[in-house]
């Protein structure tokens, strides 16, 4: 099986390696239905930014549990409601 590569803002990245977010959002679009929908992968590969190969301290790597589809409004994606896929990265 395959690795998902997840590269994000720094902040979420720091937010997740500290275990204060849970779910990383992808809007749900064409482009991630084709990577997520009736997919299974091995592991999560989460990034902060585009890191060098050998740069551990910026990549976080975690088993894939799976994703969801939601409704959520969140200043990353305007003011209005928008759907997403929410993957789980605990």
């Amino acid at each position: 099986m395959s690795t998902l590569h997840l590269p994000l803002k720094g902040i979420y990245f720091d937010q997740i390696k500290r275990g204060e977010k849970v779910e990383e959002y992808r809007e749900a679009n064409n482009y991630w239905a084709k990577r997520l929908e009736g997919r299974s992968y091995f592991n999560i590969e989460l990034t902060k930014g585009y890191p060098p190969k050998a740069d551990t301290s910026r990549r976080i790597s975690r088993p894939w549990l799976g994703y969801r589809k939601t409704t959520i409004t969140h200043p990353h994606f305007g003011p209005d409601p928008v759907e997403v896929y929410a993957i789980r990265v605990n």
